[in-house]
C-alpha cells in the first residue's frame, strides 16, 4: 500500500475532541499532514513548530485563549500574517476581521473538503 505524498500541512484549533479528532482523520485520509491544538494558547506553539501550513481551521469558543485572541496574535506575526483561517463555528457569528470565511457547524464533509481545497489546492 503506498502512502499519498502530502498535499500540504493543516492546523486544527478545536477543543471538542470528537470533533478535532473526526476532522483531523479525513483530511489525513486526503493526504495531508495535520497538526491539532486544543485552544489559542496551544495553537500559537504548535504552529511555530510545524511546516507552515496552507490553512488554518479555527474554533472560537475555547478555553485558555478563544479563537478570536488566536487570530488576532497570529495576524502580528511576520510568518502567518497573511495565512488563511476559516472559523469553524457552531455560532451564528459573521468572518472576523483576517478570517478567509467560516464553516458553519455541523457541517458535511463535503463542505470541508472544498474548504480546504480552496485555499490549498485540490
Amino acid at each position: 500500500m503506498s502512502v499519498p505524498t502530502s498535499r500540504g500541512s493543516i492546523l486544527i484549533v478545536e477543543d471538542d475532541e470528537d470533533i478535532r479528532a473526526a476532522m483531523a482523520e479525513l483530511l489525513e485520509n486526503e493526504g495531508f499532514e495535520i497538526s491539532v491544538a486544543s485552544n489559542g494558547q496551544e495553537g500559537l506553539e504548535v504552529i511555530e513548530q510545524m511546516p507552515t501550513p496552507c490553512l488554518v481551521l479555527l474554533d472560537l469558543m475555547m478555553p485558555v485563549m478563544s479563537g478570536e485572541d488566536f487570530l488576532r496574535h497570529l495576524r502580528k506575526h511576520p510568518t502567518f500574517h497573511a495565512l488563511p483561517v476559516i472559523i469553524v463555528t457552531a455560532s451564528g457569528r459573521q468572518p472576523l476581521p483576517g478570517a478567509q470565511g467560516i464553516l458553519k457547524k455541523p457541517f458535511e464533509i463535503g463542505e470541508l473538503f472544498a474548504t480546504v481545497a480552496a485555499h490549498c489546492g485540490g
